[in-house]
Order: C-alpha cells, then sequence, then structure tokens
C-alpha cells in the first residue's frame, strides 16, 4: 500500500457528507428544533467557501466490494458526482463552492496533476450543466443563484504547483483558478504549514507568489498555513486575502485553527475568515453544532460581522451507513499519519464532520441556530454568503 498516495481531497470526498441517516440521539447529540426557523434562506445567497459535491454512499459500497478483494484504498479513489450529490447541493441552497482541485500531496507531479484536475472538472460542469456552473466572476455566483444551480470556484490547497515559476500563476489564473491556498498541512516551497514547528514564515517565492496572485486578481488564502506564514502573507498581499476554512485557536487550540491576532490583522486588511464544520473546533475532536456557533460568534467579536462567512469543508449528502463509514475514516487517517500529512486533532474515532449538522438542511440549520440566538437576518445573510460575494468582488473586481 503507497501511503504517499493519498490525497487529502480523497479524505474529503468521503465527508462530503454528513450521519443524517442516523437519529442524532444515537450519535450522542441532542437535535437542534428551532421555535422559529429563520425565513430568508430561499432568497439568500449561501458560499461554502470550502466545500465538495460527492455521494459517500456510493464510494463507501466500492469500498467494501474492494475490502473484500484486499485492495480498499482502490474503493477510496474517485469522485461520486452522482444525481443524489448534485440533487442534495442544490436543495441546501448552496449558491457555489469553493471546490478544491489540482495536486494537495501525494508523489505525482503537482503541475501537471493540477491542469488534468481543470480538465476534469472542465468536462464535469459541461456533463452536469443542468446543476452546476463555472464561476469566473461575481456575475456568475449571482447567475447561479438565479438559474436554480450551484457556482463551482475552482480552488488550489496546495500552491506546490508553482514550482519554481512565479509565471505559473497566469497560466492557472488563465485556466479559472480563482482562489489559491499557499500552503497544506507541511512544508512547501512558499511557506511552513500549520503542522511545520518551526514556524519560518514566508519565503521569498512565497512572496513573489504573492504578488503575482495580486496582479492576476487571484484570491490569497491562508487555511492550513502556519501562523508566521500566514501573518507574513496578510502584510504581504495587497489585496485582502481570504482564510477559506478555519476555526478560533482561542477557543480551541489546535494548529488548524487561527489566532486572534490572525483573524483581526485578517480583517483589517479586508479579508474575510470562513468557519468550518470539521472536528478542529473542539480539542478533543468531538464538537457539535452548537461549537460551530461559538466559533462564529468569536469570529464575529473578532473580526466584526463584515468579515466572516463560512467554509464547511465538506458536502450536502447524508451518510446511510455511519459504521462502515468510520471505519473507512478510521483507516484513512492512519494512513493519513503514516504518511505525514495529517493534522493534529485526526485520531480514531474522528470523522471529517459534525454529525449533528450535516445533509442538505445544514445551512438551514446554522441560520436557525443564529437567529434562535438573537442574530438579525442582515447579519446571517452575511455569514451565510454576502461577504464573502462583497469580499470576491474586491479581489476579482467584477
Amino acid at each position: 500500500m503507497d501511503v504517499h498516495n493519498i490525497a487529502r481531497r480523497d479524505f474529503l470526498r468521503l465527508a462530503a457528507a454528513g450521519a443524517a441517516a442516523l437519529p442524532l440521539a444515537a450519535q450522542g447529540f441532542p437535535a437542534f428544533a428551532a421555535d422559529k426557523p429563520w425565513p430568508g434562506l430561499g432568497d439568500a445567497i449561501v458560499i461554502n467557501n470550502l466545500g465538495g459535491i460527492s455521494n459517500p454512499n456510493v464510494r463507501l459500497e466500492k469500498f467494501k466490494k474492494q475490502k473484500e478483494n484486499g485492495n480498499p484504498v482502490a474503493g477510496m479513489k474517485g469522485l461520486a458526482l452522482d444525481p443524489r450529490a448534485l440533487d442534495e447541493a442544490v436543495a441546501s441552497g448552496t449558491t457555489a463552492i469553493n471546490l478544491t482541485l489540482g495536486y494537495v500531496a501525494g508523489p505525482m507531479d503537482p503541475f501537471d496533476y493540477s491542469v488534468a484536475e481543470i480538465a476534469k472538472w472542465n468536462q464535469r460542469i459541461r456533463l452536469h450543466g443542468d446543476h452546476l456552473l463555472k464561476v469566473w466572476s461575481t456575475a456568475d455566483i449571482l447567475r447561479a443563484k438565479k438559474k436554480g444551480k450551484v457556482g463551482i470556484i475552482m480552488g488550489f490547497q496546495n500552491a506546490a504547483m508553482m514550482g519554481d515559476n512565479v509565471d505559473r500563476v497566469d497560466t492557472f489564473a488563465g485556466l479559472g483558478v480563482k482562489i489559491v491556498q499557499l500552503t497544506y498541512n507541511v512544508r512547501n516551497q512558499l511557506g511552513d504549514g500549520s503542522m511545520e514547528a518551526e514556524n519560518r514564515g514566508l519565503t521569498d517565492f512565497g512572496r513573489a507568489v504573492v504578488e503575482r496572485l495580486n496582479a492576476t486578481n487571484t484570491v490569497v488564502d491562508l487555511s492550513h498555513s502556519g501562523e508566521k506564514t500566514c501573518l507574513d502573507a496578510i502584510a504581504a498581499s495587497e489585496h485582502p486575502v481570504c482564510i477559506s476554512h478555519t476555526g478560533c485557536r482561542a477557543l480551541a487550540n489546535l494548529p488548524r485553527n487561527k489566532t486572534d491576532e490572525e483573524l483581526r490583522l485578517l480583517a483589517d486588511k479586508g479579508g474575510v475568515a470562513g468557519i468550518y464544520f470539521m472536528p478542529f473546533l473542539k480539542e478533543n475532536s468531538f464538537p457539535s453544532a452548537m461549537d460551530v456557533v461559538l466559533h462564529i460568534e468569536h469570529a464575529i467579536n473578532v473580526c466584526g460581522e463584515d468579515h466572516v462567512g463560512i467554509g464547511t469543508d465538506g458536502g450536502t449528502t447524508g451518510v446511510d451507513d455511519l459504521k462502515a463509514y468510520q471505519e473507512v475514516i478510521d483507516d484513512e487517517i492512519r494512513r493519513r499519519q503514516e504518511a505525514g500529512i495529517s493534522a493534529k486533532g485526526e485520531k480514531a474515532g474522528v470523522v471529517p464532520f459534525i454529525p449533528d449538522i450535516q445533509g442538505p438542511g445544514q445551512f438551514q440549520q446554522l441560520a436557525d441556530m443564529l437567529y434562535s440566538r438573537g442574530h438579525a437576518t442582515d447579519r446571517i445573510e452575511k455569514i451565510l454568503g454576502l461577504n464573502f460575494l462583497s469580499y470576491y468582488k474586491r479581489v476579482w473586481g467584477e
């Protein structure tokens, strides 16, 4: 088994769903029932600034069959972009998704692999044009809302594909990549990721890439970055930057979460942070939906309500067999740890989503919870998507 051939994207494709089919009480979580549901989701712009579309149940069945044949890893690969996944993405109210493609980790050539992935997603968007459209500008996001489709924002979660050639930024911008995360969890040629103990910061090449990303009106994403890399990049960037998917380290002291200093500096320069629906929201790695709300509220207190959004790091289709899913994820976490690409907080028993806020109803549930705690409609609309829409306009220029 080649543990280095475990892309983060394969890990998250299994997480592109929740445990909607299992009663929440059976999972140890109380179900949330809003006394007065928030009425605005149908009209809202919902931007998931890091998410996915896939049906994990299809892939789980493949995993089971491959396991019987002695090759479970093969069963984990691929994308289950089936009618259920597409329908539930639309039903969730999602307007647009920053969807990870391209190289994240593994032995493949980062540049060649990333170009091929863009071509594959262009083909998928054409094939499923009744549900999807490619986002080049904020006008496309508004068009997706009007047509009842999901806008696909092409994004990278590792800039390793730039090699040592800053001109590749222009190449990828021309192909429609709108968001580039500088590092993943480990060090690359741009800077240190969140799991690097040395915390060395942005390199000279990293500064050159940031400058070129600004010149091409491409979003600089600092999720997964080490603290010094993040602070250096915010200072180096002429444009506001984003942290597409994170939590607040003041509430859960884990490397994947951002400090108040990082969040405040981000906001001071006009950026937006997306709060994820991930186990890193709690130091014991078992958060509930309320932890999502608490992290959003803390981020608002630090950044202001115009600088906070969502980036769930998951999808909108429910897992039908949670027990089988748990087995797959435990195995996947073990192999990520062996490959040296896992984050602190990933461990056996942990799933890469929050069980009581999953499936196509997750955004309505989040809005209901915020509404029940006294957050006004205009603030909820900002959190769900208007803040990122406004941010994209500032960076993309359209």
